[in-house]
């Protein structure tokens, strides 16, 4: 079931903004994990040395936690005003 917003939504909403932007990780971590999990079933199905898989998957996780610090300490969710 889809997270209903009691309101219209609105960019300039705090609240809508931290919402869009977890939802938003919580769509980049599921595509990282189908992504990664896909790249390394291939990899051992074919019993493939793929040296690039560790460097790909260690990249994209360093991208994912940068990710995760901005929304949880440097996005600023403080109300803004015109002026």
């Amino acid at each position: 079931m889809p997270p209903r917003w009691p309101r219209l939504p609105d960019r300039q909403d705090p609240a809508y903004r931290k919402l869009d932007d977890r939802m938003n990780f919580a769509l980049h971590v599921a595509i990282f994990a189908a992504s990664n999990s896909g790249l390394w079933f291939v990899r051992t199905l074919k019993g493939a040395a793929w040296p690039w898989t560790v460097w790909v998957t260690g990249l994209w996780a360093a991208v994912l936690l940068l990710h995760l610090i901005y929304i949880l300490a440097i996005a600023d969710y403080s109300v803004k005003t015109n002026g």
